[in-house]
């Protein structure tokens, strides 16, 4: 039998290995030339982006809609969305990525902004993006003592004047209960819920849940609030001063050493060493 889901799914395009930080920016040269300028359709379960076009353009593919990605324009891609792109030769621009730790703290009340980012547009860059966009590329370049924080600061300010210009026009967008998930999984993350009652939270069955996750992501329902948790806490263990027990705690683990078993698992690291790396350098 064959898969029912072929396309690829990356941390960012070509890699399977943990997220390498809390927010990644590149270039456009750092990956697509590698890729003689096209880089194949596939998608982002974990993570949003957005690709900004400084010089040349790009034949853009969003769940199998053709578009134009031009100079001065930008192109916001949310989660799960399949997208792939034929680059001109030598276009410049930066891609800027968005784990969905640093995503959804956006939500606030009634969850606005990040309905306002629930479909991939184009948009014009503006002054404001655009120099915002300079400074997170110079703070990731550095090395701060405080860089995290100011990387995620960076990055939710960008986002906030993405959503501000969103049409929210292009593309069908994610099933609306998965999006209902994705709050309730907030929500409800330290109460320890399964995925059974996150099924009756959203009144369906716990085999209909795991067909949700599984069209959208490729991964059962279980895969994927285990892997909205872990995101949650990766955030948690780089930007609080939270002991690694305490952070297992908030996200409903009775037993420390079983969370610190589980992000391993998933990580490929301890909780302890993952903490470690964002710690002040003195």
């Amino acid at each position: 039998m064959t898969s029912a889901h072929p396309i690829p799914s990356f941390n960012l395009f070509g890699e399977t290995t943990v997220f390498p930080d809390v927010v990644h920016c590149e270039q456009y040269f750092d990956r697509a030339a590698q890729h003689d300028w096209a880089i194949s359709a596939h998608r982002h379960d974990q993570m949003a982006q957005l690709f900004v076009m400084d010089e040349g353009s790009a034949e853009v593919s969003l769940d199998g809609a053709t578009r134009h990605l031009n100079t001065g324009w930008y192109l916001f891609v949310p989660p799960h969305v399949v997208h792939g792109f034929n680059f001109t030769r030598g276009s410049q621009g930066v891609v800027i990525s968005f784990p969905t730790s640093v995503f959804l703290g956006l939500a606030g009340e009634g969850g606005q902004i990040t309905s306002a980012l629930s479909r991939p547009f184009l948009g014009q860059v503006t002054p404001e993006i655009g120099n915002l966009c300079s400074v997170l590329s110079t703070l990731f370049a550095g090395r701060g003592a405080f860089r995290a924080q100011s990387l995620v600061s960076s990055a939710q300010a960008i986002l906030s004047l993405v959503a501000e210009a969103s049409p929210v026009e292009l593309g069908d967008g994610a099933d609306d209960r998965l999006k209902r998930l994705d709050a309730l999984i907030a929500a409800h993350m330290s109460e320890g819920w399964s995925a059974r009652d996150y099924a009756d939270a959203l009144s369906i069955t716990t085999g209909h849940l795991s067909r949700l996750c599984r069209n959208a992501t490729g991964q059962g329902a279980a895969v994927y609030i285990e892997a909205a948790m872990m995101a949650e806490a990766r955030r948690l263990l780089a930007f609080t001063r939270l002991q690694v027990s305490e952070v297992g705690y908030r996200l409903g683990f009775s037993d420390p050493s079983y969370f610190s078993k589980r992000f391993k698992a998933k990580e490929g690291l301890t909780p302890l060493a993952y903490k470690a790396r964002f710690a002040p350098e003195v």
